[in-house]
């Protein structure tokens, strides 16, 4: 219990601590350096789905429990994009007032962080030791891009530092909660572990090839993030060895 609320509440905070240098930095961050970051991260999160939740779905479970999981994780991710506002934080060229429409965003990306934070929690109902712990870092990576990029839609809106940046750390928060809730769903419901981790993946893989990757190759910097991404996916290799 103790593992999975640390773990949790270290990948949503991660949230924050990308926003963190939004109180000290004067200019602007460069797309290079943004997309770098993002391409990493979908390396992270690739080598966490492909070499760590997808072999623990087929070991605890079979085939057919992975198929089903991947699916529902990606339908999931299909049904919230289709259903909820969503901006390319990244690569926005004009202004958008802070009205009911930003209020709206802030909501949306509140919400997409929920399959992020189940993902977190049926890991660490792995019988495996440190899945958690490797899933937590993978989506803790991806939360930190995700609130700096958050933080600086919202200073573009005219949005003070110091409330731009509370705002993004809050949006990761729901993770805690949603966490929790998928760790005792598979701990109590055993049968659920395989369906669970493979959910984890589907959200995940969902997450890098629709929205890192896209997004890290926006401004002309593709040869660069595809180094970027080479890294991460060797970084993660590298943790699941010493672990």
């Amino acid at each position: 219990m103790s593992g999975v609320l640390l773990g949790s509440i270290l990948s949503a905070m991660s949230t924050g601590f990308g926003a963190l240098p939004i109180l000290f930095i004067q200019g602007s961050i460069t797309h290079r350096f943004r997309d770098t970051l993002l391409a990493f991260t979908a390396g992270i999160m690739m080598a966490a789905s492909l070499l760590s939740l997808i072999p623990e779905s087929l070991a605890t479970g079979g085939y057919i429990q992975l198929v089903i999981g991947v699916f529902l994780g990606v339908m999931t991710l299909t049904i919230m994009e289709r259903n909820i506002p969503h901006i390319d934080l990244g690569h926005t060229k004009s202004g958008i007032q802070f009205d009911e429409k930003a209020l709206l965003i802030i909501t949306a990306i509140t919400l997409h962080n929920i399959p992020e934070g189940l993902s977190v929690g049926v890991s660490y109902a792995s019988d495996t030791a440190d899945t958690g712990n490797l899933i937590a870092f993978a989506i803790g990576l991806q939360n930190a891009p995700e609130g700096l990029l958050v933080a600086l839609f919202l200073i573009n809106q005219k949005i003070g530092k110091f409330t731009a940046f509370l705002i993004a750390t809050l949006t990761g928060t729901i993770e805690i909660i949603t966490g929790l809730l998928g760790f005792y769903l598979t701990s109590y419901i055993g049968f659920l572990v395989p369906y669970g981790l493979a959910f984890a993946a589907g959200a995940m893989l969902f997450i890098v090839y629709k929205e890192l990757i896209p997004e890290s190759h926006g401004d002309g910097n593709e040869r660069t993030s595809t180094y970027s991404f080479i890294i991460g996916l060797l970084f993660m290799v590298i943790l699941l060895e010493i672990l």
